[in-house]
């Protein structure tokens, strides 16, 4: 912890003979209420600024607004940390309960899709492909099956990081039966993927499950749910309910699930298709209209132990892992960041399962000198309020990248201060295009966690999650830029 007591009597001697600096102590210790939050957000106003620009360093400054927000209405009964880190000297600048764990929202992202770039490749790819079985005749008709042949793409048919919409891939489509001569399709189209199958039962440990009232983690799968209108109806007294616990209708398995809390409302309503099984029934829908007719029906076949010879038509490949971490970062989405947690699980073990993406992600942190004092990895995306991590581990993960290859595309996909993503309405003044970082926002959590490009030309790792604060998340977000911006100086 910084140390409060010798700064002020610093400034107090040294703040003398500055324009009735005399009040500059009794300012530093009084900390305006947040009742008006409406009309202001009433930072505190640790010394003047005449005082800190000719008297203190601007380490000195950190920790003093570091000291400050500890008796600060908002901040005096949370729990947070704060650590800002040189990665010359590997040596810790300013901190406040840095080997604290804390929930780490969406900064959980920066362990996530760092762990698919450093397994995967940032120039990895998922396949979409229509294939072909039995043979086509003299009239153009095709006896046999077309196959949609799916890899477990997070990205189809969204127009995520530059992802083509379910159309385009179909007019693709189209255009390959159109080379290979096929006007009729005397068959089936049958869906094969054997990822990300619907076998949840039970949710995630403490995961945030709605945010105004839309479904937004995806698992499992959504086969036979229309996007565009479907309501599911939740009953919030469940009579089979036992232990306390809250049943929902999962959108994703045609199942009941369960979890500890329910936090929405009655009805809820969802906008997340079954990717391939949403592009095979388009595609038939769309061939039918336009000439080529269908005669067998949509249907799924995850694993086939005979299965058919079959020709290649045409191949979708997804946007690059590279492209889809900048999206998932910036938007900080989190159907993408859990879709890389189990793409990593399968590649690694075979198995689409959370468990498996978690035990991948941990394994590799370790493999990589990862403190796992104080880790608690829980999901992907950081929607679990179990999920718990130190500042220090953080910004020390965070230095360790920058030896890596890909450290580029990694920090590239970080929202930056004022400009891009999450962060575009933060560091607005100060820190413009100076502040490279992940966000994270649950109810009453606000973390930020990246790199900060100095004054100097130095870059800096930082941390400061807060957990439990007072008050609105405007105002945390206020008093989170006090404390950064005097380290922009170091």
């Amino acid at each position: 912890m910084v140390n409060f007591r010798k700064y002020i009597s610093g400034v107090a001697v040294l703040a003398a003979g500055f324009f009735f600096a005399q009040s500059t102590v009794s300012t530093v210790l009084y900390a305006p209420g947040y009742e008006n939050q409406n009309s202001s957000l009433n930072l505190p106003s640790p010394i003047t600024s005449m005082v800190e620009k000719t008297v203190l360093s601007a380490k000195e400054l950190v920790d003093i607004n570091v000291n400050t927000m500890m008796t600060d209405p908002v901040l005096k009964n949370a729990t947070w940390g704060f650590v800002v880190y040189d990665p010359k000297t590997k040596k810790v600048i300013s901190s406040y309960n840095e080997n604290t764990p804390l929930v780490p929202a969406s900064t959980t992202k920066l362990l996530t899709t760092e762990t698919a770039m450093s397994m995967l490749g940032e120039n990895y790819r998922w396949n979409t492909q229509l294939e072909y079985s039995g043979s086509v005749d003299e009239n153009g008709v095709l006896n046999g099956n077309l196959y949609i042949v799916g890899s477990g793409d997070p990205s189809l048919g969204t127009n995520k990081a530059g992802a083509w919409a379910y159309r385009d891939i179909i007019l693709d489509f189209k255009e390959g039966l159109s080379r290979e001569g096929i006007k009729k399709v005397n068959g089936d189209i049958i869906i094969q993927t054997a990822l990300f199958k619907g076998n949840i039962s039970k949710l995630p440990e403490n995961v945030v499950w709605l945010e105004s009232n839309n479904y937004y983690l995806p698992a499992g799968t959504t086969r036979e749910i229309n996007p565009a209108n479907e309501k599911l109806i939740v009953k919030k007294s469940a009579n089979f309910s036992t232990e306390k616990k809250f049943f929902y209708v999962s959108p994703y398995n045609n199942q009941m699930v369960y979890a500890d809390k329910y936090e929405g409302e009655g009805i809820l309503t969802t906008k997340l298709p079954d990717a391939p099984a949403y592009l095979a029934n388009t595609f038939r829908t769309t061939l039918v209209k336009g000439g080529i007719p269908v005669t067998g029906k949509v249907t799924p076949k995850m694993t086939d132990a005979n299965p058919e010879s079959r020709k290649m038509i045409s191949t979708y490949k997804s946007p690059t892992l590279g492209d889809i971490i900048h999206y998932t970062n910036q938007h900080s989405d989190n159907g993408l960041a859990e879709a890389l947690l189990k793409t990593v699980g399968f590649q690694s073990l075979g198995d689409q399962t959370t468990e498996s993406g978690r035990k991948v992600v941990t394994d590799h942190l370790k493999k990589e000198g990862f403190d796992m004092m104080g880790l608690n990895y829980i999901d992907g995306s950081g929607l679990s309020r179990s999920n718990n991590v130190t500042p220090i581990s953080q910004v020390k993960f965070l230095t360790s990248l920058m030896d890596e290859k890909y450290y580029k595309t990694y920090f590239n996909s970080l929202p930056v201060g004022g400009q891009s993503g999450t962060l575009k309405k933060m560091f607005n003044g100060l820190g413009n295009g100076q502040v490279f970082a992940k966000t994270g926002t649950l109810n009453r959590v606000k973390t930020l966690a990246g790199y900060m490009k100095t004054n100097t030309g130095k870059t800096l790792v930082f941390s400061l999650l807060v957990n439990n604060y007072t008050g609105s998340v405007d105002m945390v977000k206020k008093r989170m830029e006090k404390i950064l911006e005097p380290a922009l100086d170091l």
